[in-house]
């Protein structure tokens, strides 16, 4: 069982850039399938951001896709997601999530096993 810490949130205005990270314990991460998912108050859960094991493959929702980017350093145990351009429909929690190798990448949050407590980021028009 792998447990998630999130970290790097916080308050950015319109345009601007953050990065949050992703660190696990208990065991490597390199050893699971990683997503970024996204909460706002009222809303669900709704996927943001999928890489694979090696990092060789990563997958967007459409409303992030060429302002956001995942990637992993397995040998930090940690994944990231750069996020560039932030708008105010950008403000949720942030989680990250990690789903046992057998599978492939995927975009729904029912197919993630593990998951972090979160990160908020909020952003000032």
């Amino acid at each position: 069982q792998v447990s998630l810490v999130e970290s790097g949130g916080g308050l950015v205005q319109a345009g601007g850039s953050l990065r949050l990270s992703c660190t696990g314990s208990g065991r490597t991460l390199s050893t699971y399938i990683m997503a970024w998912f996204r909460q706002a108050p009222g809303k669900e859960r709704e996927f943001v951001a999928t890489i694979n094991r090696s990092g060789s493959t990563q997958s967007y929702a459409d409303s992030v896709q060429g302002r956001f980017t995942i990637s992993r350093d397995n040998a930090k145990n940690t994944v990231y997601l750069q996020m560039n351009n932030l708008q105010s429909d950008d403000t949720a929690s942030y989680y990250c999530a990690a789903r046992p190798p057998r599978f492939a990448i995927g975009d729904t949050a029912g197919q993630y096993d593990y998951w972090g407590q979160g990160t908020q980021v909020t952003v000032s028009s």
